[in-house]
């Protein structure tokens, strides 16, 4: 799998060992989200590194993602934070209502979320999307 990794240098240096221990290739590095999207670089998921660190004793409610979001569930997350329904974001990306969902319960999984709309509010605190 190829990722693209997002953070600040010292949060990508401490996600680059673990990825690297599962054999996961980092293609690029971008400081930002906005900039990895821009990239002409071929990546199978984004990966956001955590920028609290370590063990900073911050209470989180949002633990770490254990699988990174895919270029399309990152779309389809953008859109739902636009509050669009599932039918509205099929037309707008050319896919089915029955692919949006998908999408969704995936994010919602991946995220730990319990609803389209705590997926947002995840996706805003983990630094995913913006509004």
């Amino acid at each position: 799998m190829r990722v693209l990794l997002v953070g600040s240098a010292a949060a990508r240096a401490r996600l680059r060992v673990e990825l690297d221990e599962a054999g996961i290739v980092i293609a690029a590095e971008f400081d930002s989200l906005a900039d990895a999207h821009a990239a002409s670089v071929h990546a199978d998921a984004i990966v956001v590194a955590d920028e609290s660190g370590p063990s900073d004793g911050r209470d989180r409610d949002d633990g770490p993602i254990v699988e990174a979001l895919t270029p399309r569930e990152l779309d389809v997350l953008e859109l739902l934070a636009d509050g669009l329904s599932n039918k509205s974001i099929a037309g707008r990306l050319g896919i089915s209502d029955q692919t949006v969902k998908f999408h969704v319960a995936s994010i919602c999984g991946k995220l730990g979320a319990a609803n389209r709309t705590d997926a947002v509010r995840r996706a805003l605190r983990r630094g995913l999307i913006s509004l």
